[in-house]
């Protein structure tokens, strides 16, 4: 076995920004995009992406060794590559700046390898530490303590999903490689990331430094603490240390026994520094218990501040797989199965049922629009851009919670597009009511909005657009009443399954 190697120092020269600009710009001409890379492993998205399969994607996917099988093998896969091989993707200049800087190393055989990986996220690519740091190779002697976190999961769900609409000021906090803050750069005047990890600000600044992004501060500090007292954003994310673990081993994984210690000090501070008609969004893990909403947990943490609260729940783990995850895998088994005990206990402490992967948005709620609401969806993760469909998730609750369909209402309804409509029974049972569940298609979030008999039944009926009178009157013939009916197309109207618009009451 090859010896491990230490992580990239994370630390490039000014001279040396314009030969590591040209070294990135021939990595990506050789077809190393997220697209390409996801075509290339045969992928339905890259966060399918699993080290058990290195074998496989090596043997089948990059047999032919082409200067795009070089850039991944080398920067995603955590692999070597012979050093005689780098001129097929690297110019000299280009790969003599990776190695000046420690990203590149070449071994007393002869093997380049990266002291870093190279993650492709959308249109750009993300310096960080290693993905799968405990792989014997080339991972590292000791996995260190402030590793920073790889783009994972979590990583592009948050990236995806985030509103990019022109901001004044964004901020980042637990920043790590600074992917959020580098992807808000763009379409913001000024970005602040912050983390209290001395490397992970490093690393962060080092992307900055070669993505061209002069917009980007990067500060070290314990989340709010290098923020003015009177600075508010326009955008604020995290992607925080939300892992409930017995252990404190990885700054940017372990979040204390809860996994709360730092997530709900986020959310606590909000209300300070968002900036009226401005978005929080957060990615994160929650533990959940039976019968505790998660969302009335987050709720407490705002401490009664105005605002509006949309979850998306993404992924489903029992506390019992979630254990099994996290166990350290190093040692014997014996060490393994005491490691998963642990694990488990701590999650029974907690009161854990299971462990949700969810998307947080906050905005400021509209007074105009009622109370305060929170709204909890389930969704697949995104695998493309939902920045837009998050925002009219908020845009919809509010013009439905303000005009509120009546009576007299002389406008129409018609379904927004084609809806799947999956209804289950059990056979044989009287005691279990059928359910039904729409899933409005060709969306980036494919959320499945529970549905009751009666908003089952004005989507079913929508063929055409038909006037809300009508609707009203064949309630009353068969005995529904009207403020059931009523109340079923404001549902309908604020998830986005039906739109209302103007026309002849008389067309039915």
């Amino acid at each position: 076995m090859s010896p491990a190697i230490e992580p990239a120092p994370f630390l490039v020269d000014a001279g040396d920004v314009p030969d590591f600009q040209t070294a990135i710009s021939e990595i990506t001409s050789n077809g190393y995009t997220e697209t390409a890379v996801r075509e290339r492993l045969v992928l339905a998205d890259i966060t399918d992406l699993k080290w058990k399969a290195l074998p496989i994607y090596r043997a089948e996917r990059l047999a032919e060794r082409d200067a795009q099988a070089l850039a991944m093998e080398l920067f995603l896969l955590q692999g070597a590559v012979p050093a005689g091989e780098l001129h097929r993707l690297l110019s000299a200049p280009s790969r003599e700046v990776l190695l000046r800087t420690g990203i590149l190393e070449i071994d007393a055989e002869g093997l380049a390898r990266a002291r870093a990986s190279l993650f492709p996220v959308g249109g750009r690519l993300i310096f960080s530490d290693h993905a799968w740091h405990k792989l014997p190779h080339p991972g590292y002697t000791t996995v260190p303590r402030d590793l920073v976190m790889f783009v994972g999961s979590d990583s592009r769900w948050l990236a995806r999903a985030t509103v990019r609409r022109p901001v004044h000021a964004a901020l980042d906090l637990c920043t790590g490689s600074g992917v959020q803050a580098l992807l808000a750069a763009p379409h913001s005047e000024r970005v602040l990331a912050v983390d209290i990890n001395p490397r992970a600000v490093r690393c962060a600044r080092f992307n900055a430094s070669i993505s061209g992004a002069p917009n980007m501060e990067v500060a070290e500090g314990n989340l709010f603490e290098p923020v003015s007292a009177t600075e508010r954003f326009d955008l604020i994310t995290a992607n925080p240390p939300f892992v409930s673990s017995p252990v404190d081993e990885l700054m940017f994984r372990d979040g204390g026994p809860s996994g709360e210690a730092i997530q709900q000090r986020i959310v606590q501070n909000l209300p300070r520094y968002l900036a009226p008609r401005g978005m929080a969004q957060i990615v994160t893990e929650l533990g959940e218990r039976e019968g505790e909403p998660i969302v009335k947990r987050v709720r407490q943490w705002l401490d009664g501040a105005a605002m509006d609260i949309h979850i998306l729940r993404l992924r489903n783990y029992s506390a019992d797989y979630y254990a099994i995850g996290h166990a350290a895998s190093e040692g014997g088994y014996g060490d393994y199965l005491e490691s998963v005990g642990a694990w488990a206990a701590n999650l029974r402490d907690q009161g854990y049922a299971r462990i949700i992967s969810v998307l947080i948005a906050f905005e400021w709620s509209d007074p105009a629009a009622g109370a305060p609401w929170d709204r909890v969806d389930e969704s697949q993760p995104p695998k493309r851009e939902a920045g837009a469909e998050v925002e009219a998730v908020f845009s919809l609750e509010r013009a439905t919670r303000r005009n509120r369909i009546g009576e007299a209402d002389r406008r129409r309804v018609s379904r927004c597009g084609q809806i799947a409509l999956t209804e289950s029974r059990v056979l044989g049972s009287e005691q279990i009511p059928a359910t039904a569940r729409a899933t409005l298609l060709g969306q980036a979030l494919t959320v499945e909005h529970p549905l009751d008999p009666v908003e089952r039944d004005i989507l079913q009926s929508l063929d055409k657009p038909v006037a809300i009178s009508n609707l009203l009157d064949v309630g009353d013939k068969v005995g529904i009443d009207r403020k059931a009916v009523l109340a079923a197309l404001d549902s309908l109207q604020r998830r986005g399954l039906v739109s209302v618009i103007d026309g002849d009451p008389g067309i039915p």
